[in-house]
């Protein structure tokens, strides 16, 4: 059942032992959102198979106490945060769960008891909302967390809408953080020289496909293909699809610029498309999306991906300029 901040928080006041649980890899929108509620709540913060590496440092400098791997049948309930797969989440079994999500597909709310989703630009804008409905006291660190999920989901704001910066505006004046504060956390995570690695070999590796302005890059390495598909966006494509594989599991990382966007690329729907086709599991936004599909052939799932991604731009005027 979908329910609106309010009802978020009269049903939650129902249950006692919360698991604010963040999906694999998790990022400082899903680690921040689910502090900021089990602060508000009570709960503890559960990640699954670890989380990225600007999100170690956000709970490092902040203190927040997780449990890697929880198990929820050793709470009374879930509430999963800014996660829209079961493939998230690995191999947890939920119990009674409900959901807090703003990816623009989320398959997870459907056995959800009780499920709050917006069209934001991060999870951290609709729990920002959940305490404002509360009238609840915003706290230094929740602030904290909340502004860098805001800024790391938008890209810098390189995605964010209206509705955004008026959140942050809300959070910093109720929390009293300044902007620059957090901008130095993030600032101060260091690179992965590993990760550095991939990237580059990301960008050798890339293969290139044009239609009229619009740039498509795909490329094959063994890890960090999230961050090599935003470097690859970086450098010049408008998309880009980044594929690995490990035990079996075929993971396609895919980023869109806002030339992309507005040529009418939605990267979550094209990964939610592309997965069902291979009987996998696929989503997220509009310019960062993911899918993982059980198979050998990396380079046929990729090849799936342009194809859609033509098709889309072959049928939209922008697309077409």
């Amino acid at each position: 059942m979908e329910v609106d901040e309010i009802g978020f928080y009269n049903r939650i006041l129902d249950y006692q032992n919360i698991l604010f649980l963040c999906h694999r890899n998790a990022d400082p929108d899903a680690i921040g959102s689910a502090y900021t509620l089990a602060q508000a709540f009570g709960g503890i913060v559960g990640i699954v198979d670890g989380c990225n590496r600007v999100a170690k440092m956000l709970i490092n400098e902040l203190e927040i106490e997780i449990v890697n791997n929880p198990d929820p049948g050793d709470y009374d309930f879930t509430v999963v945060v800014d996660t829209s797969t079961q493939v998230q989440l690995n191999e947890i079994k939920l119990g009674k769960y409900a959901v807090v999500d703003h990816h623009s597909t989320c398959s997870l709310k459907d056995n959800a008891e009780f499920f709050l989703y917006r069209n934001a630009s991060s999870t951290a804008e609709i729990v920002f909302n959940i305490l404002e409905c509360m009238e609840a006291p915003l706290m230094r660190k929740p602030g904290i967390s909340l502004i860098a999920g805001i800024i790391t989901d938008t890209g810098n704001f390189k995605y964010a809408t209206p509705q955004s910066f008026r959140v942050l505006a809300r959070i910093i004046e109720k929390c009293g953080v300044e902007y620059g504060e957090v901008i130095d956390i993030l600032s101060s995570t260091p690179q992965d020289i590993s990760m550095r690695i991939a990237t580059l070999k990301a960008a050798m590796r890339a293969n290139i496909h044009r239609i009229d302005n619009i740039i498509i890059a795909t490329s094959i390495i063994s890890s960090f293909g999230g961050s090599a598909a935003g470097v690859l966006t970086h450098i010049g494509a408008d998309v880009s699809y980044v594929g690995s594989k490990k035990d079996g599991i075929i993971r396609i990382s895919g980023r869109a610029r806002r030339s992309g966007i507005d040529a009418g690329v939605n990267m979550g729907k094209i990964m939610e498309e592309v997965s069902e086709h291979y009987n996998g599991t696929g989503g997220g936004h509009d310019g960062a999306a993911g899918l993982d599909v059980i198979g050998e052939d990396i380079q046929d799932v990729l090849d799936k991906c342009v194809g859609v991604t033509l098709k889309i731009l072959k049928n939209t005027p922008a697309g077409r300029n």
